[in-house]
């Protein structure tokens, strides 16, 4: 009830309450919106589920009617990771729950021309209390005036604190579960190739969908809490563009 109502709430906004700038200045832009997205129960894991998407994507400086922002940009970046419990797989027993976890951050991009490349950092709030992000690039390709794609690879990382939360095994979890004693070190714990594709119904309304396939990597691959690499998500929603000028 309460996604259906934040939906009905975004998407209801009058479109004039999208545009805060004056012409010809800078504006801050992102995509906001909602959908669905699925994926593995957890990281490492064999089974999928379908669970909500809070979109955030697109973010940046530029001028008003522009392709894509160029140069140097900051935004925040926002991140949410599922919960992790007992139900979600056998091969969790005896291993600790983890909360629903609230990441918070930057992004800084630099675009130039079609690609864009990014980097990520966040720290959690909730499940892990690490630090997570990403770095990566994207190629856009205007297919009409209506279709975009974006076609891009990126690395995940993580710090101590993030990579044994997900993937370590504490002494009583091994006690209890069977599985040996890990403690991961700090890095990269996944690569990825990802796939966009963007259709705008209207100036500031579109239909967003992700392709992604990831592989985790490092010490994460190790992990005797992974039992499948390969890492495939897909994700569909609607989102509404936000520009504020400055």
């Amino acid at each position: 009830m309460k996604l259906a109502l934040a939906f009905a709430v975004l998407f209801a906004a009058p479109l004039h309450a999208q545009d805060f700038g004056a012409a010809g200045g800078r504006t801050f832009s992102a995509d906001v919106g909602l959908g669905a997205a699925a994926g593995p129960n957890y990281p490492g894991a064999d089974d999928g589920d379908v669970t909500p998407w809070i979109i955030w994507r697109n973010a940046g400086f530029g001028t008003p009617g522009e392709a894509q922002a160029q140069g140097f940009s900051i935004s925040p970046s926002f991140g949410i990771k599922g919960a992790r419990d007992g139900d979600d797989g056998a091969a969790l027993e005896g291993l600790e729950d983890i909360d629903r976890a609230y990441e918070l951050g930057l992004r800084l991009a630099y675009g130039a021309g079609p690609v864009t490349a990014y980097g990520t950092v966040r720290r959690g709030f909730g499940g892990h209390e690490g630090v997570t992000g990403a770095v990566g690039a994207k190629y856009r390709t205007d297919l009409s005036d209506r279709v975009t794609l974006w076609s891009g690879a990126q690395v995940v990382y993580g710090n101590d604190s993030f990579n044994d939360t997900y993937f370590g095994v504490t002494e009583a979890e091994s006690a209890a579960s069977g599985l040996p004693t890990y403690a991961p070190g700090s890095g990269a714990n996944e690569a990825a190739i990802t796939f966009e594709a963007r259709y705008a119904l209207s100036d500031n309304t579109a239909v967003l969908g992700e392709v992604r396939y990831g592989r985790l990597i490092g010490d994460a691959a190790d992990s005797p809490v992974v039992l499948e690499p390969y890492q495939p998500s897909l994700r569909l929603g609607v989102t509404r563009r936000f520009s504020f000028g400055f």
